[in-house]
């Protein structure tokens, strides 16, 4: 009886029009994610300043970095595993709290070593918020228009990497570097208030057998369309918590034959993505600063146009991803990059001009293939292991974040800066021709995707 109500819930929840009730998740959700996108940066915006105060070093500014990083990969995995087994809403909930709290910490950091520490527990936090919120955002979403609902939530990050830039090059050369902490600290707090309130996703409900706690939610999103009707009461499932055996997966399966294909090559394309990405990002304002002698003003001012150019990209993403599909956006996006950034290594670094348009419009590009990617990676697996497959895979934008600010500290000092978009250009390169192997997913259900 619980598994035939099922796919009638589910054929509830797809022929419900957006609403509402989807834009105040939407929201919400969003708030932490552009907190998430905060904390993320800041710490671009405040290197150039404890570089002059504590004397780091390139390899202790590529050290701090890529400790963040190595936080959020065990984030990404803690929180993964908990939202499969406790649900999307705790687990997103107490990412935000982590992440928040230790920002204000950070502001009170004394010295290289406490920061170091602070950020690494920070990244715990980050890690684990971004991929469990965008699980919950695709299992609210139907087939149809999916990209565009989803996409446009994602929006919110690109902003909040945007604001973060424009917020630090104003107020740390007058506020000083505590203040970004701040600001990612107290209302990360408020909006983790607001999480715990919503409700939890009716897909995981379905997938651990709450059928009646999952038909609740899916009523009240009914109901908060205009003119909506109340359903027949005695259409309301018994509940069942007792969960379906197939809901329970190890994070092992996503290397069995049915989904090995699938995973190796949506790690590649994470790897690639967020290896130029949050390497330009973190690195920029200092090589603008170090290298292009520009005024820490100007640095952090050329900076925050990346995001910029992400943040429009994106805009024209979302209303062309579910014509254009995830595919070939993909694939023509890491091809572009590469082709920019292959032009600064080979002849164009010596111009500060044209490494500022350059590196611009190449990361605005294929930042827009980094929210794509959040789209995608949930799309590919079923509800049982959708926040185990995408946690997993964005600990490769991890690894892969944390190697390129490593990386771009020795180059710049053995090779310069044209080695350094060369090594960016290569991996554009790679990501183009794994992009080739995805599975088309644009206005298919998720369960008609991964069963």
């Amino acid at each position: 009886m619980a598994s035939s109500l099922a796919p009638d819930l589910i054929a509830r929840l797809e022929a419900l029009p957006f609403s509402r009730w989807h834009v105040r998740a939407r929201i919400i959700v969003g708030s932490a994610t552009f907190f998430d996108a905060f904390g993320a940066l800041s710490l671009a915006f405040v290197l150039p300043v404890l570089v002059r105060l504590w004397g780091i070093t390139p390899a202790g500014i590529g050290s701090l970095i890529a400790t963040g990083y190595l936080g959020q990969f065990i984030g990404a995995l803690v929180f993964g595993a908990l939202a499969e087994r406790y649900g999307r809403i705790p687990s997103v909930t107490a990412a935000t709290v982590l992440m928040s709290a230790m920002s204000l910490a950070c502001a009170v950091a004394g010295n290289f070593g406490t920061l170091l520490t602070l950020r690494l527990v920070q990244g715990i936090g980050i890690g684990g918020e971004m991929p469990v919120a965008a699980v919950y955002i695709n299992e609210l979403s139907k087939a149809k228009g999916r990209g565009r609902f989803f996409l446009l939530y994602e929006l919110i990050f690109p902003i909040g990497l945007m604001m973060t830039g424009q917020i630090g090059a104003v107020l740390v050369p007058t506020l000083g570097w505590q203040v970004m902490f701040v600001i990612g600290g107290v209302p990360g707090l408020i909006v983790a208030a607001l999480l715990i309130r919503l409700p939890e996703s009716p897909r995981w409900l379905i997938a651990r057998g709450r059928l009646a706690d999952a038909d609740a939610v899916i009523r009240e999103i009914e109901a908060s369309r205009p003119g909506s009707g109340i359903r027949d009461p005695g259409s309301e499932p018994n509940e069942s918590r007792s969960p379906n055996p197939e809901s329970r997966t190890r994070a092992t399966e996503l290397l069995a034959p049915t989904f090995r294909r699938r995973t190796l090559i949506v790690w590649a394309l994470w790897a690639c993505a967020y290896f130029i990405t949050n390497g330009l990002n973190n690195w920029m304002p200092t090589l603008y600063s170090s290298v292009y002698h520009l005024s820490l003003a100007q640095a952090l001012r050329a900076g925050t146009f990346n995001n910029i150019a992400q943040v429009a990209i994106l805009v024209v993403c979302a209303f062309a991803i579910d014509r254009a599909g995830r595919r070939r956006w993909t694939v023509a996006g890491f091809a572009a990059g590469a082709a920019l950034l292959a032009m600064l290594g080979t002849f164009a670094a010596h111009s500060v001009v044209s490494v500022i348009v350059l590196v611009t419009i190449s990361y605005g590009i294929v930042g827009s293939v980094n929210a794509v990617l959040y789209l995608y990676t949930p799309e590919i697996y079923p509800t049982r292991m959708r926040a185990i497959g995408t946690g997993a895979a964005t600990c490769w934008l991890r690894l892969a974040s944390a190697a390129g600010p490593v990386l771009v500290g020795y180059l710049v000092t053995a090779s310069g800066t044209g080695a350094v978009f060369l090594m960016f250009a290569a991996a554009g390169a790679i990501g183009a021709v794994a992009g080739l192997g995805m599975l088309e997913t644009r206005n298919r259900r998720l369960e008609e995707l991964a069963p």
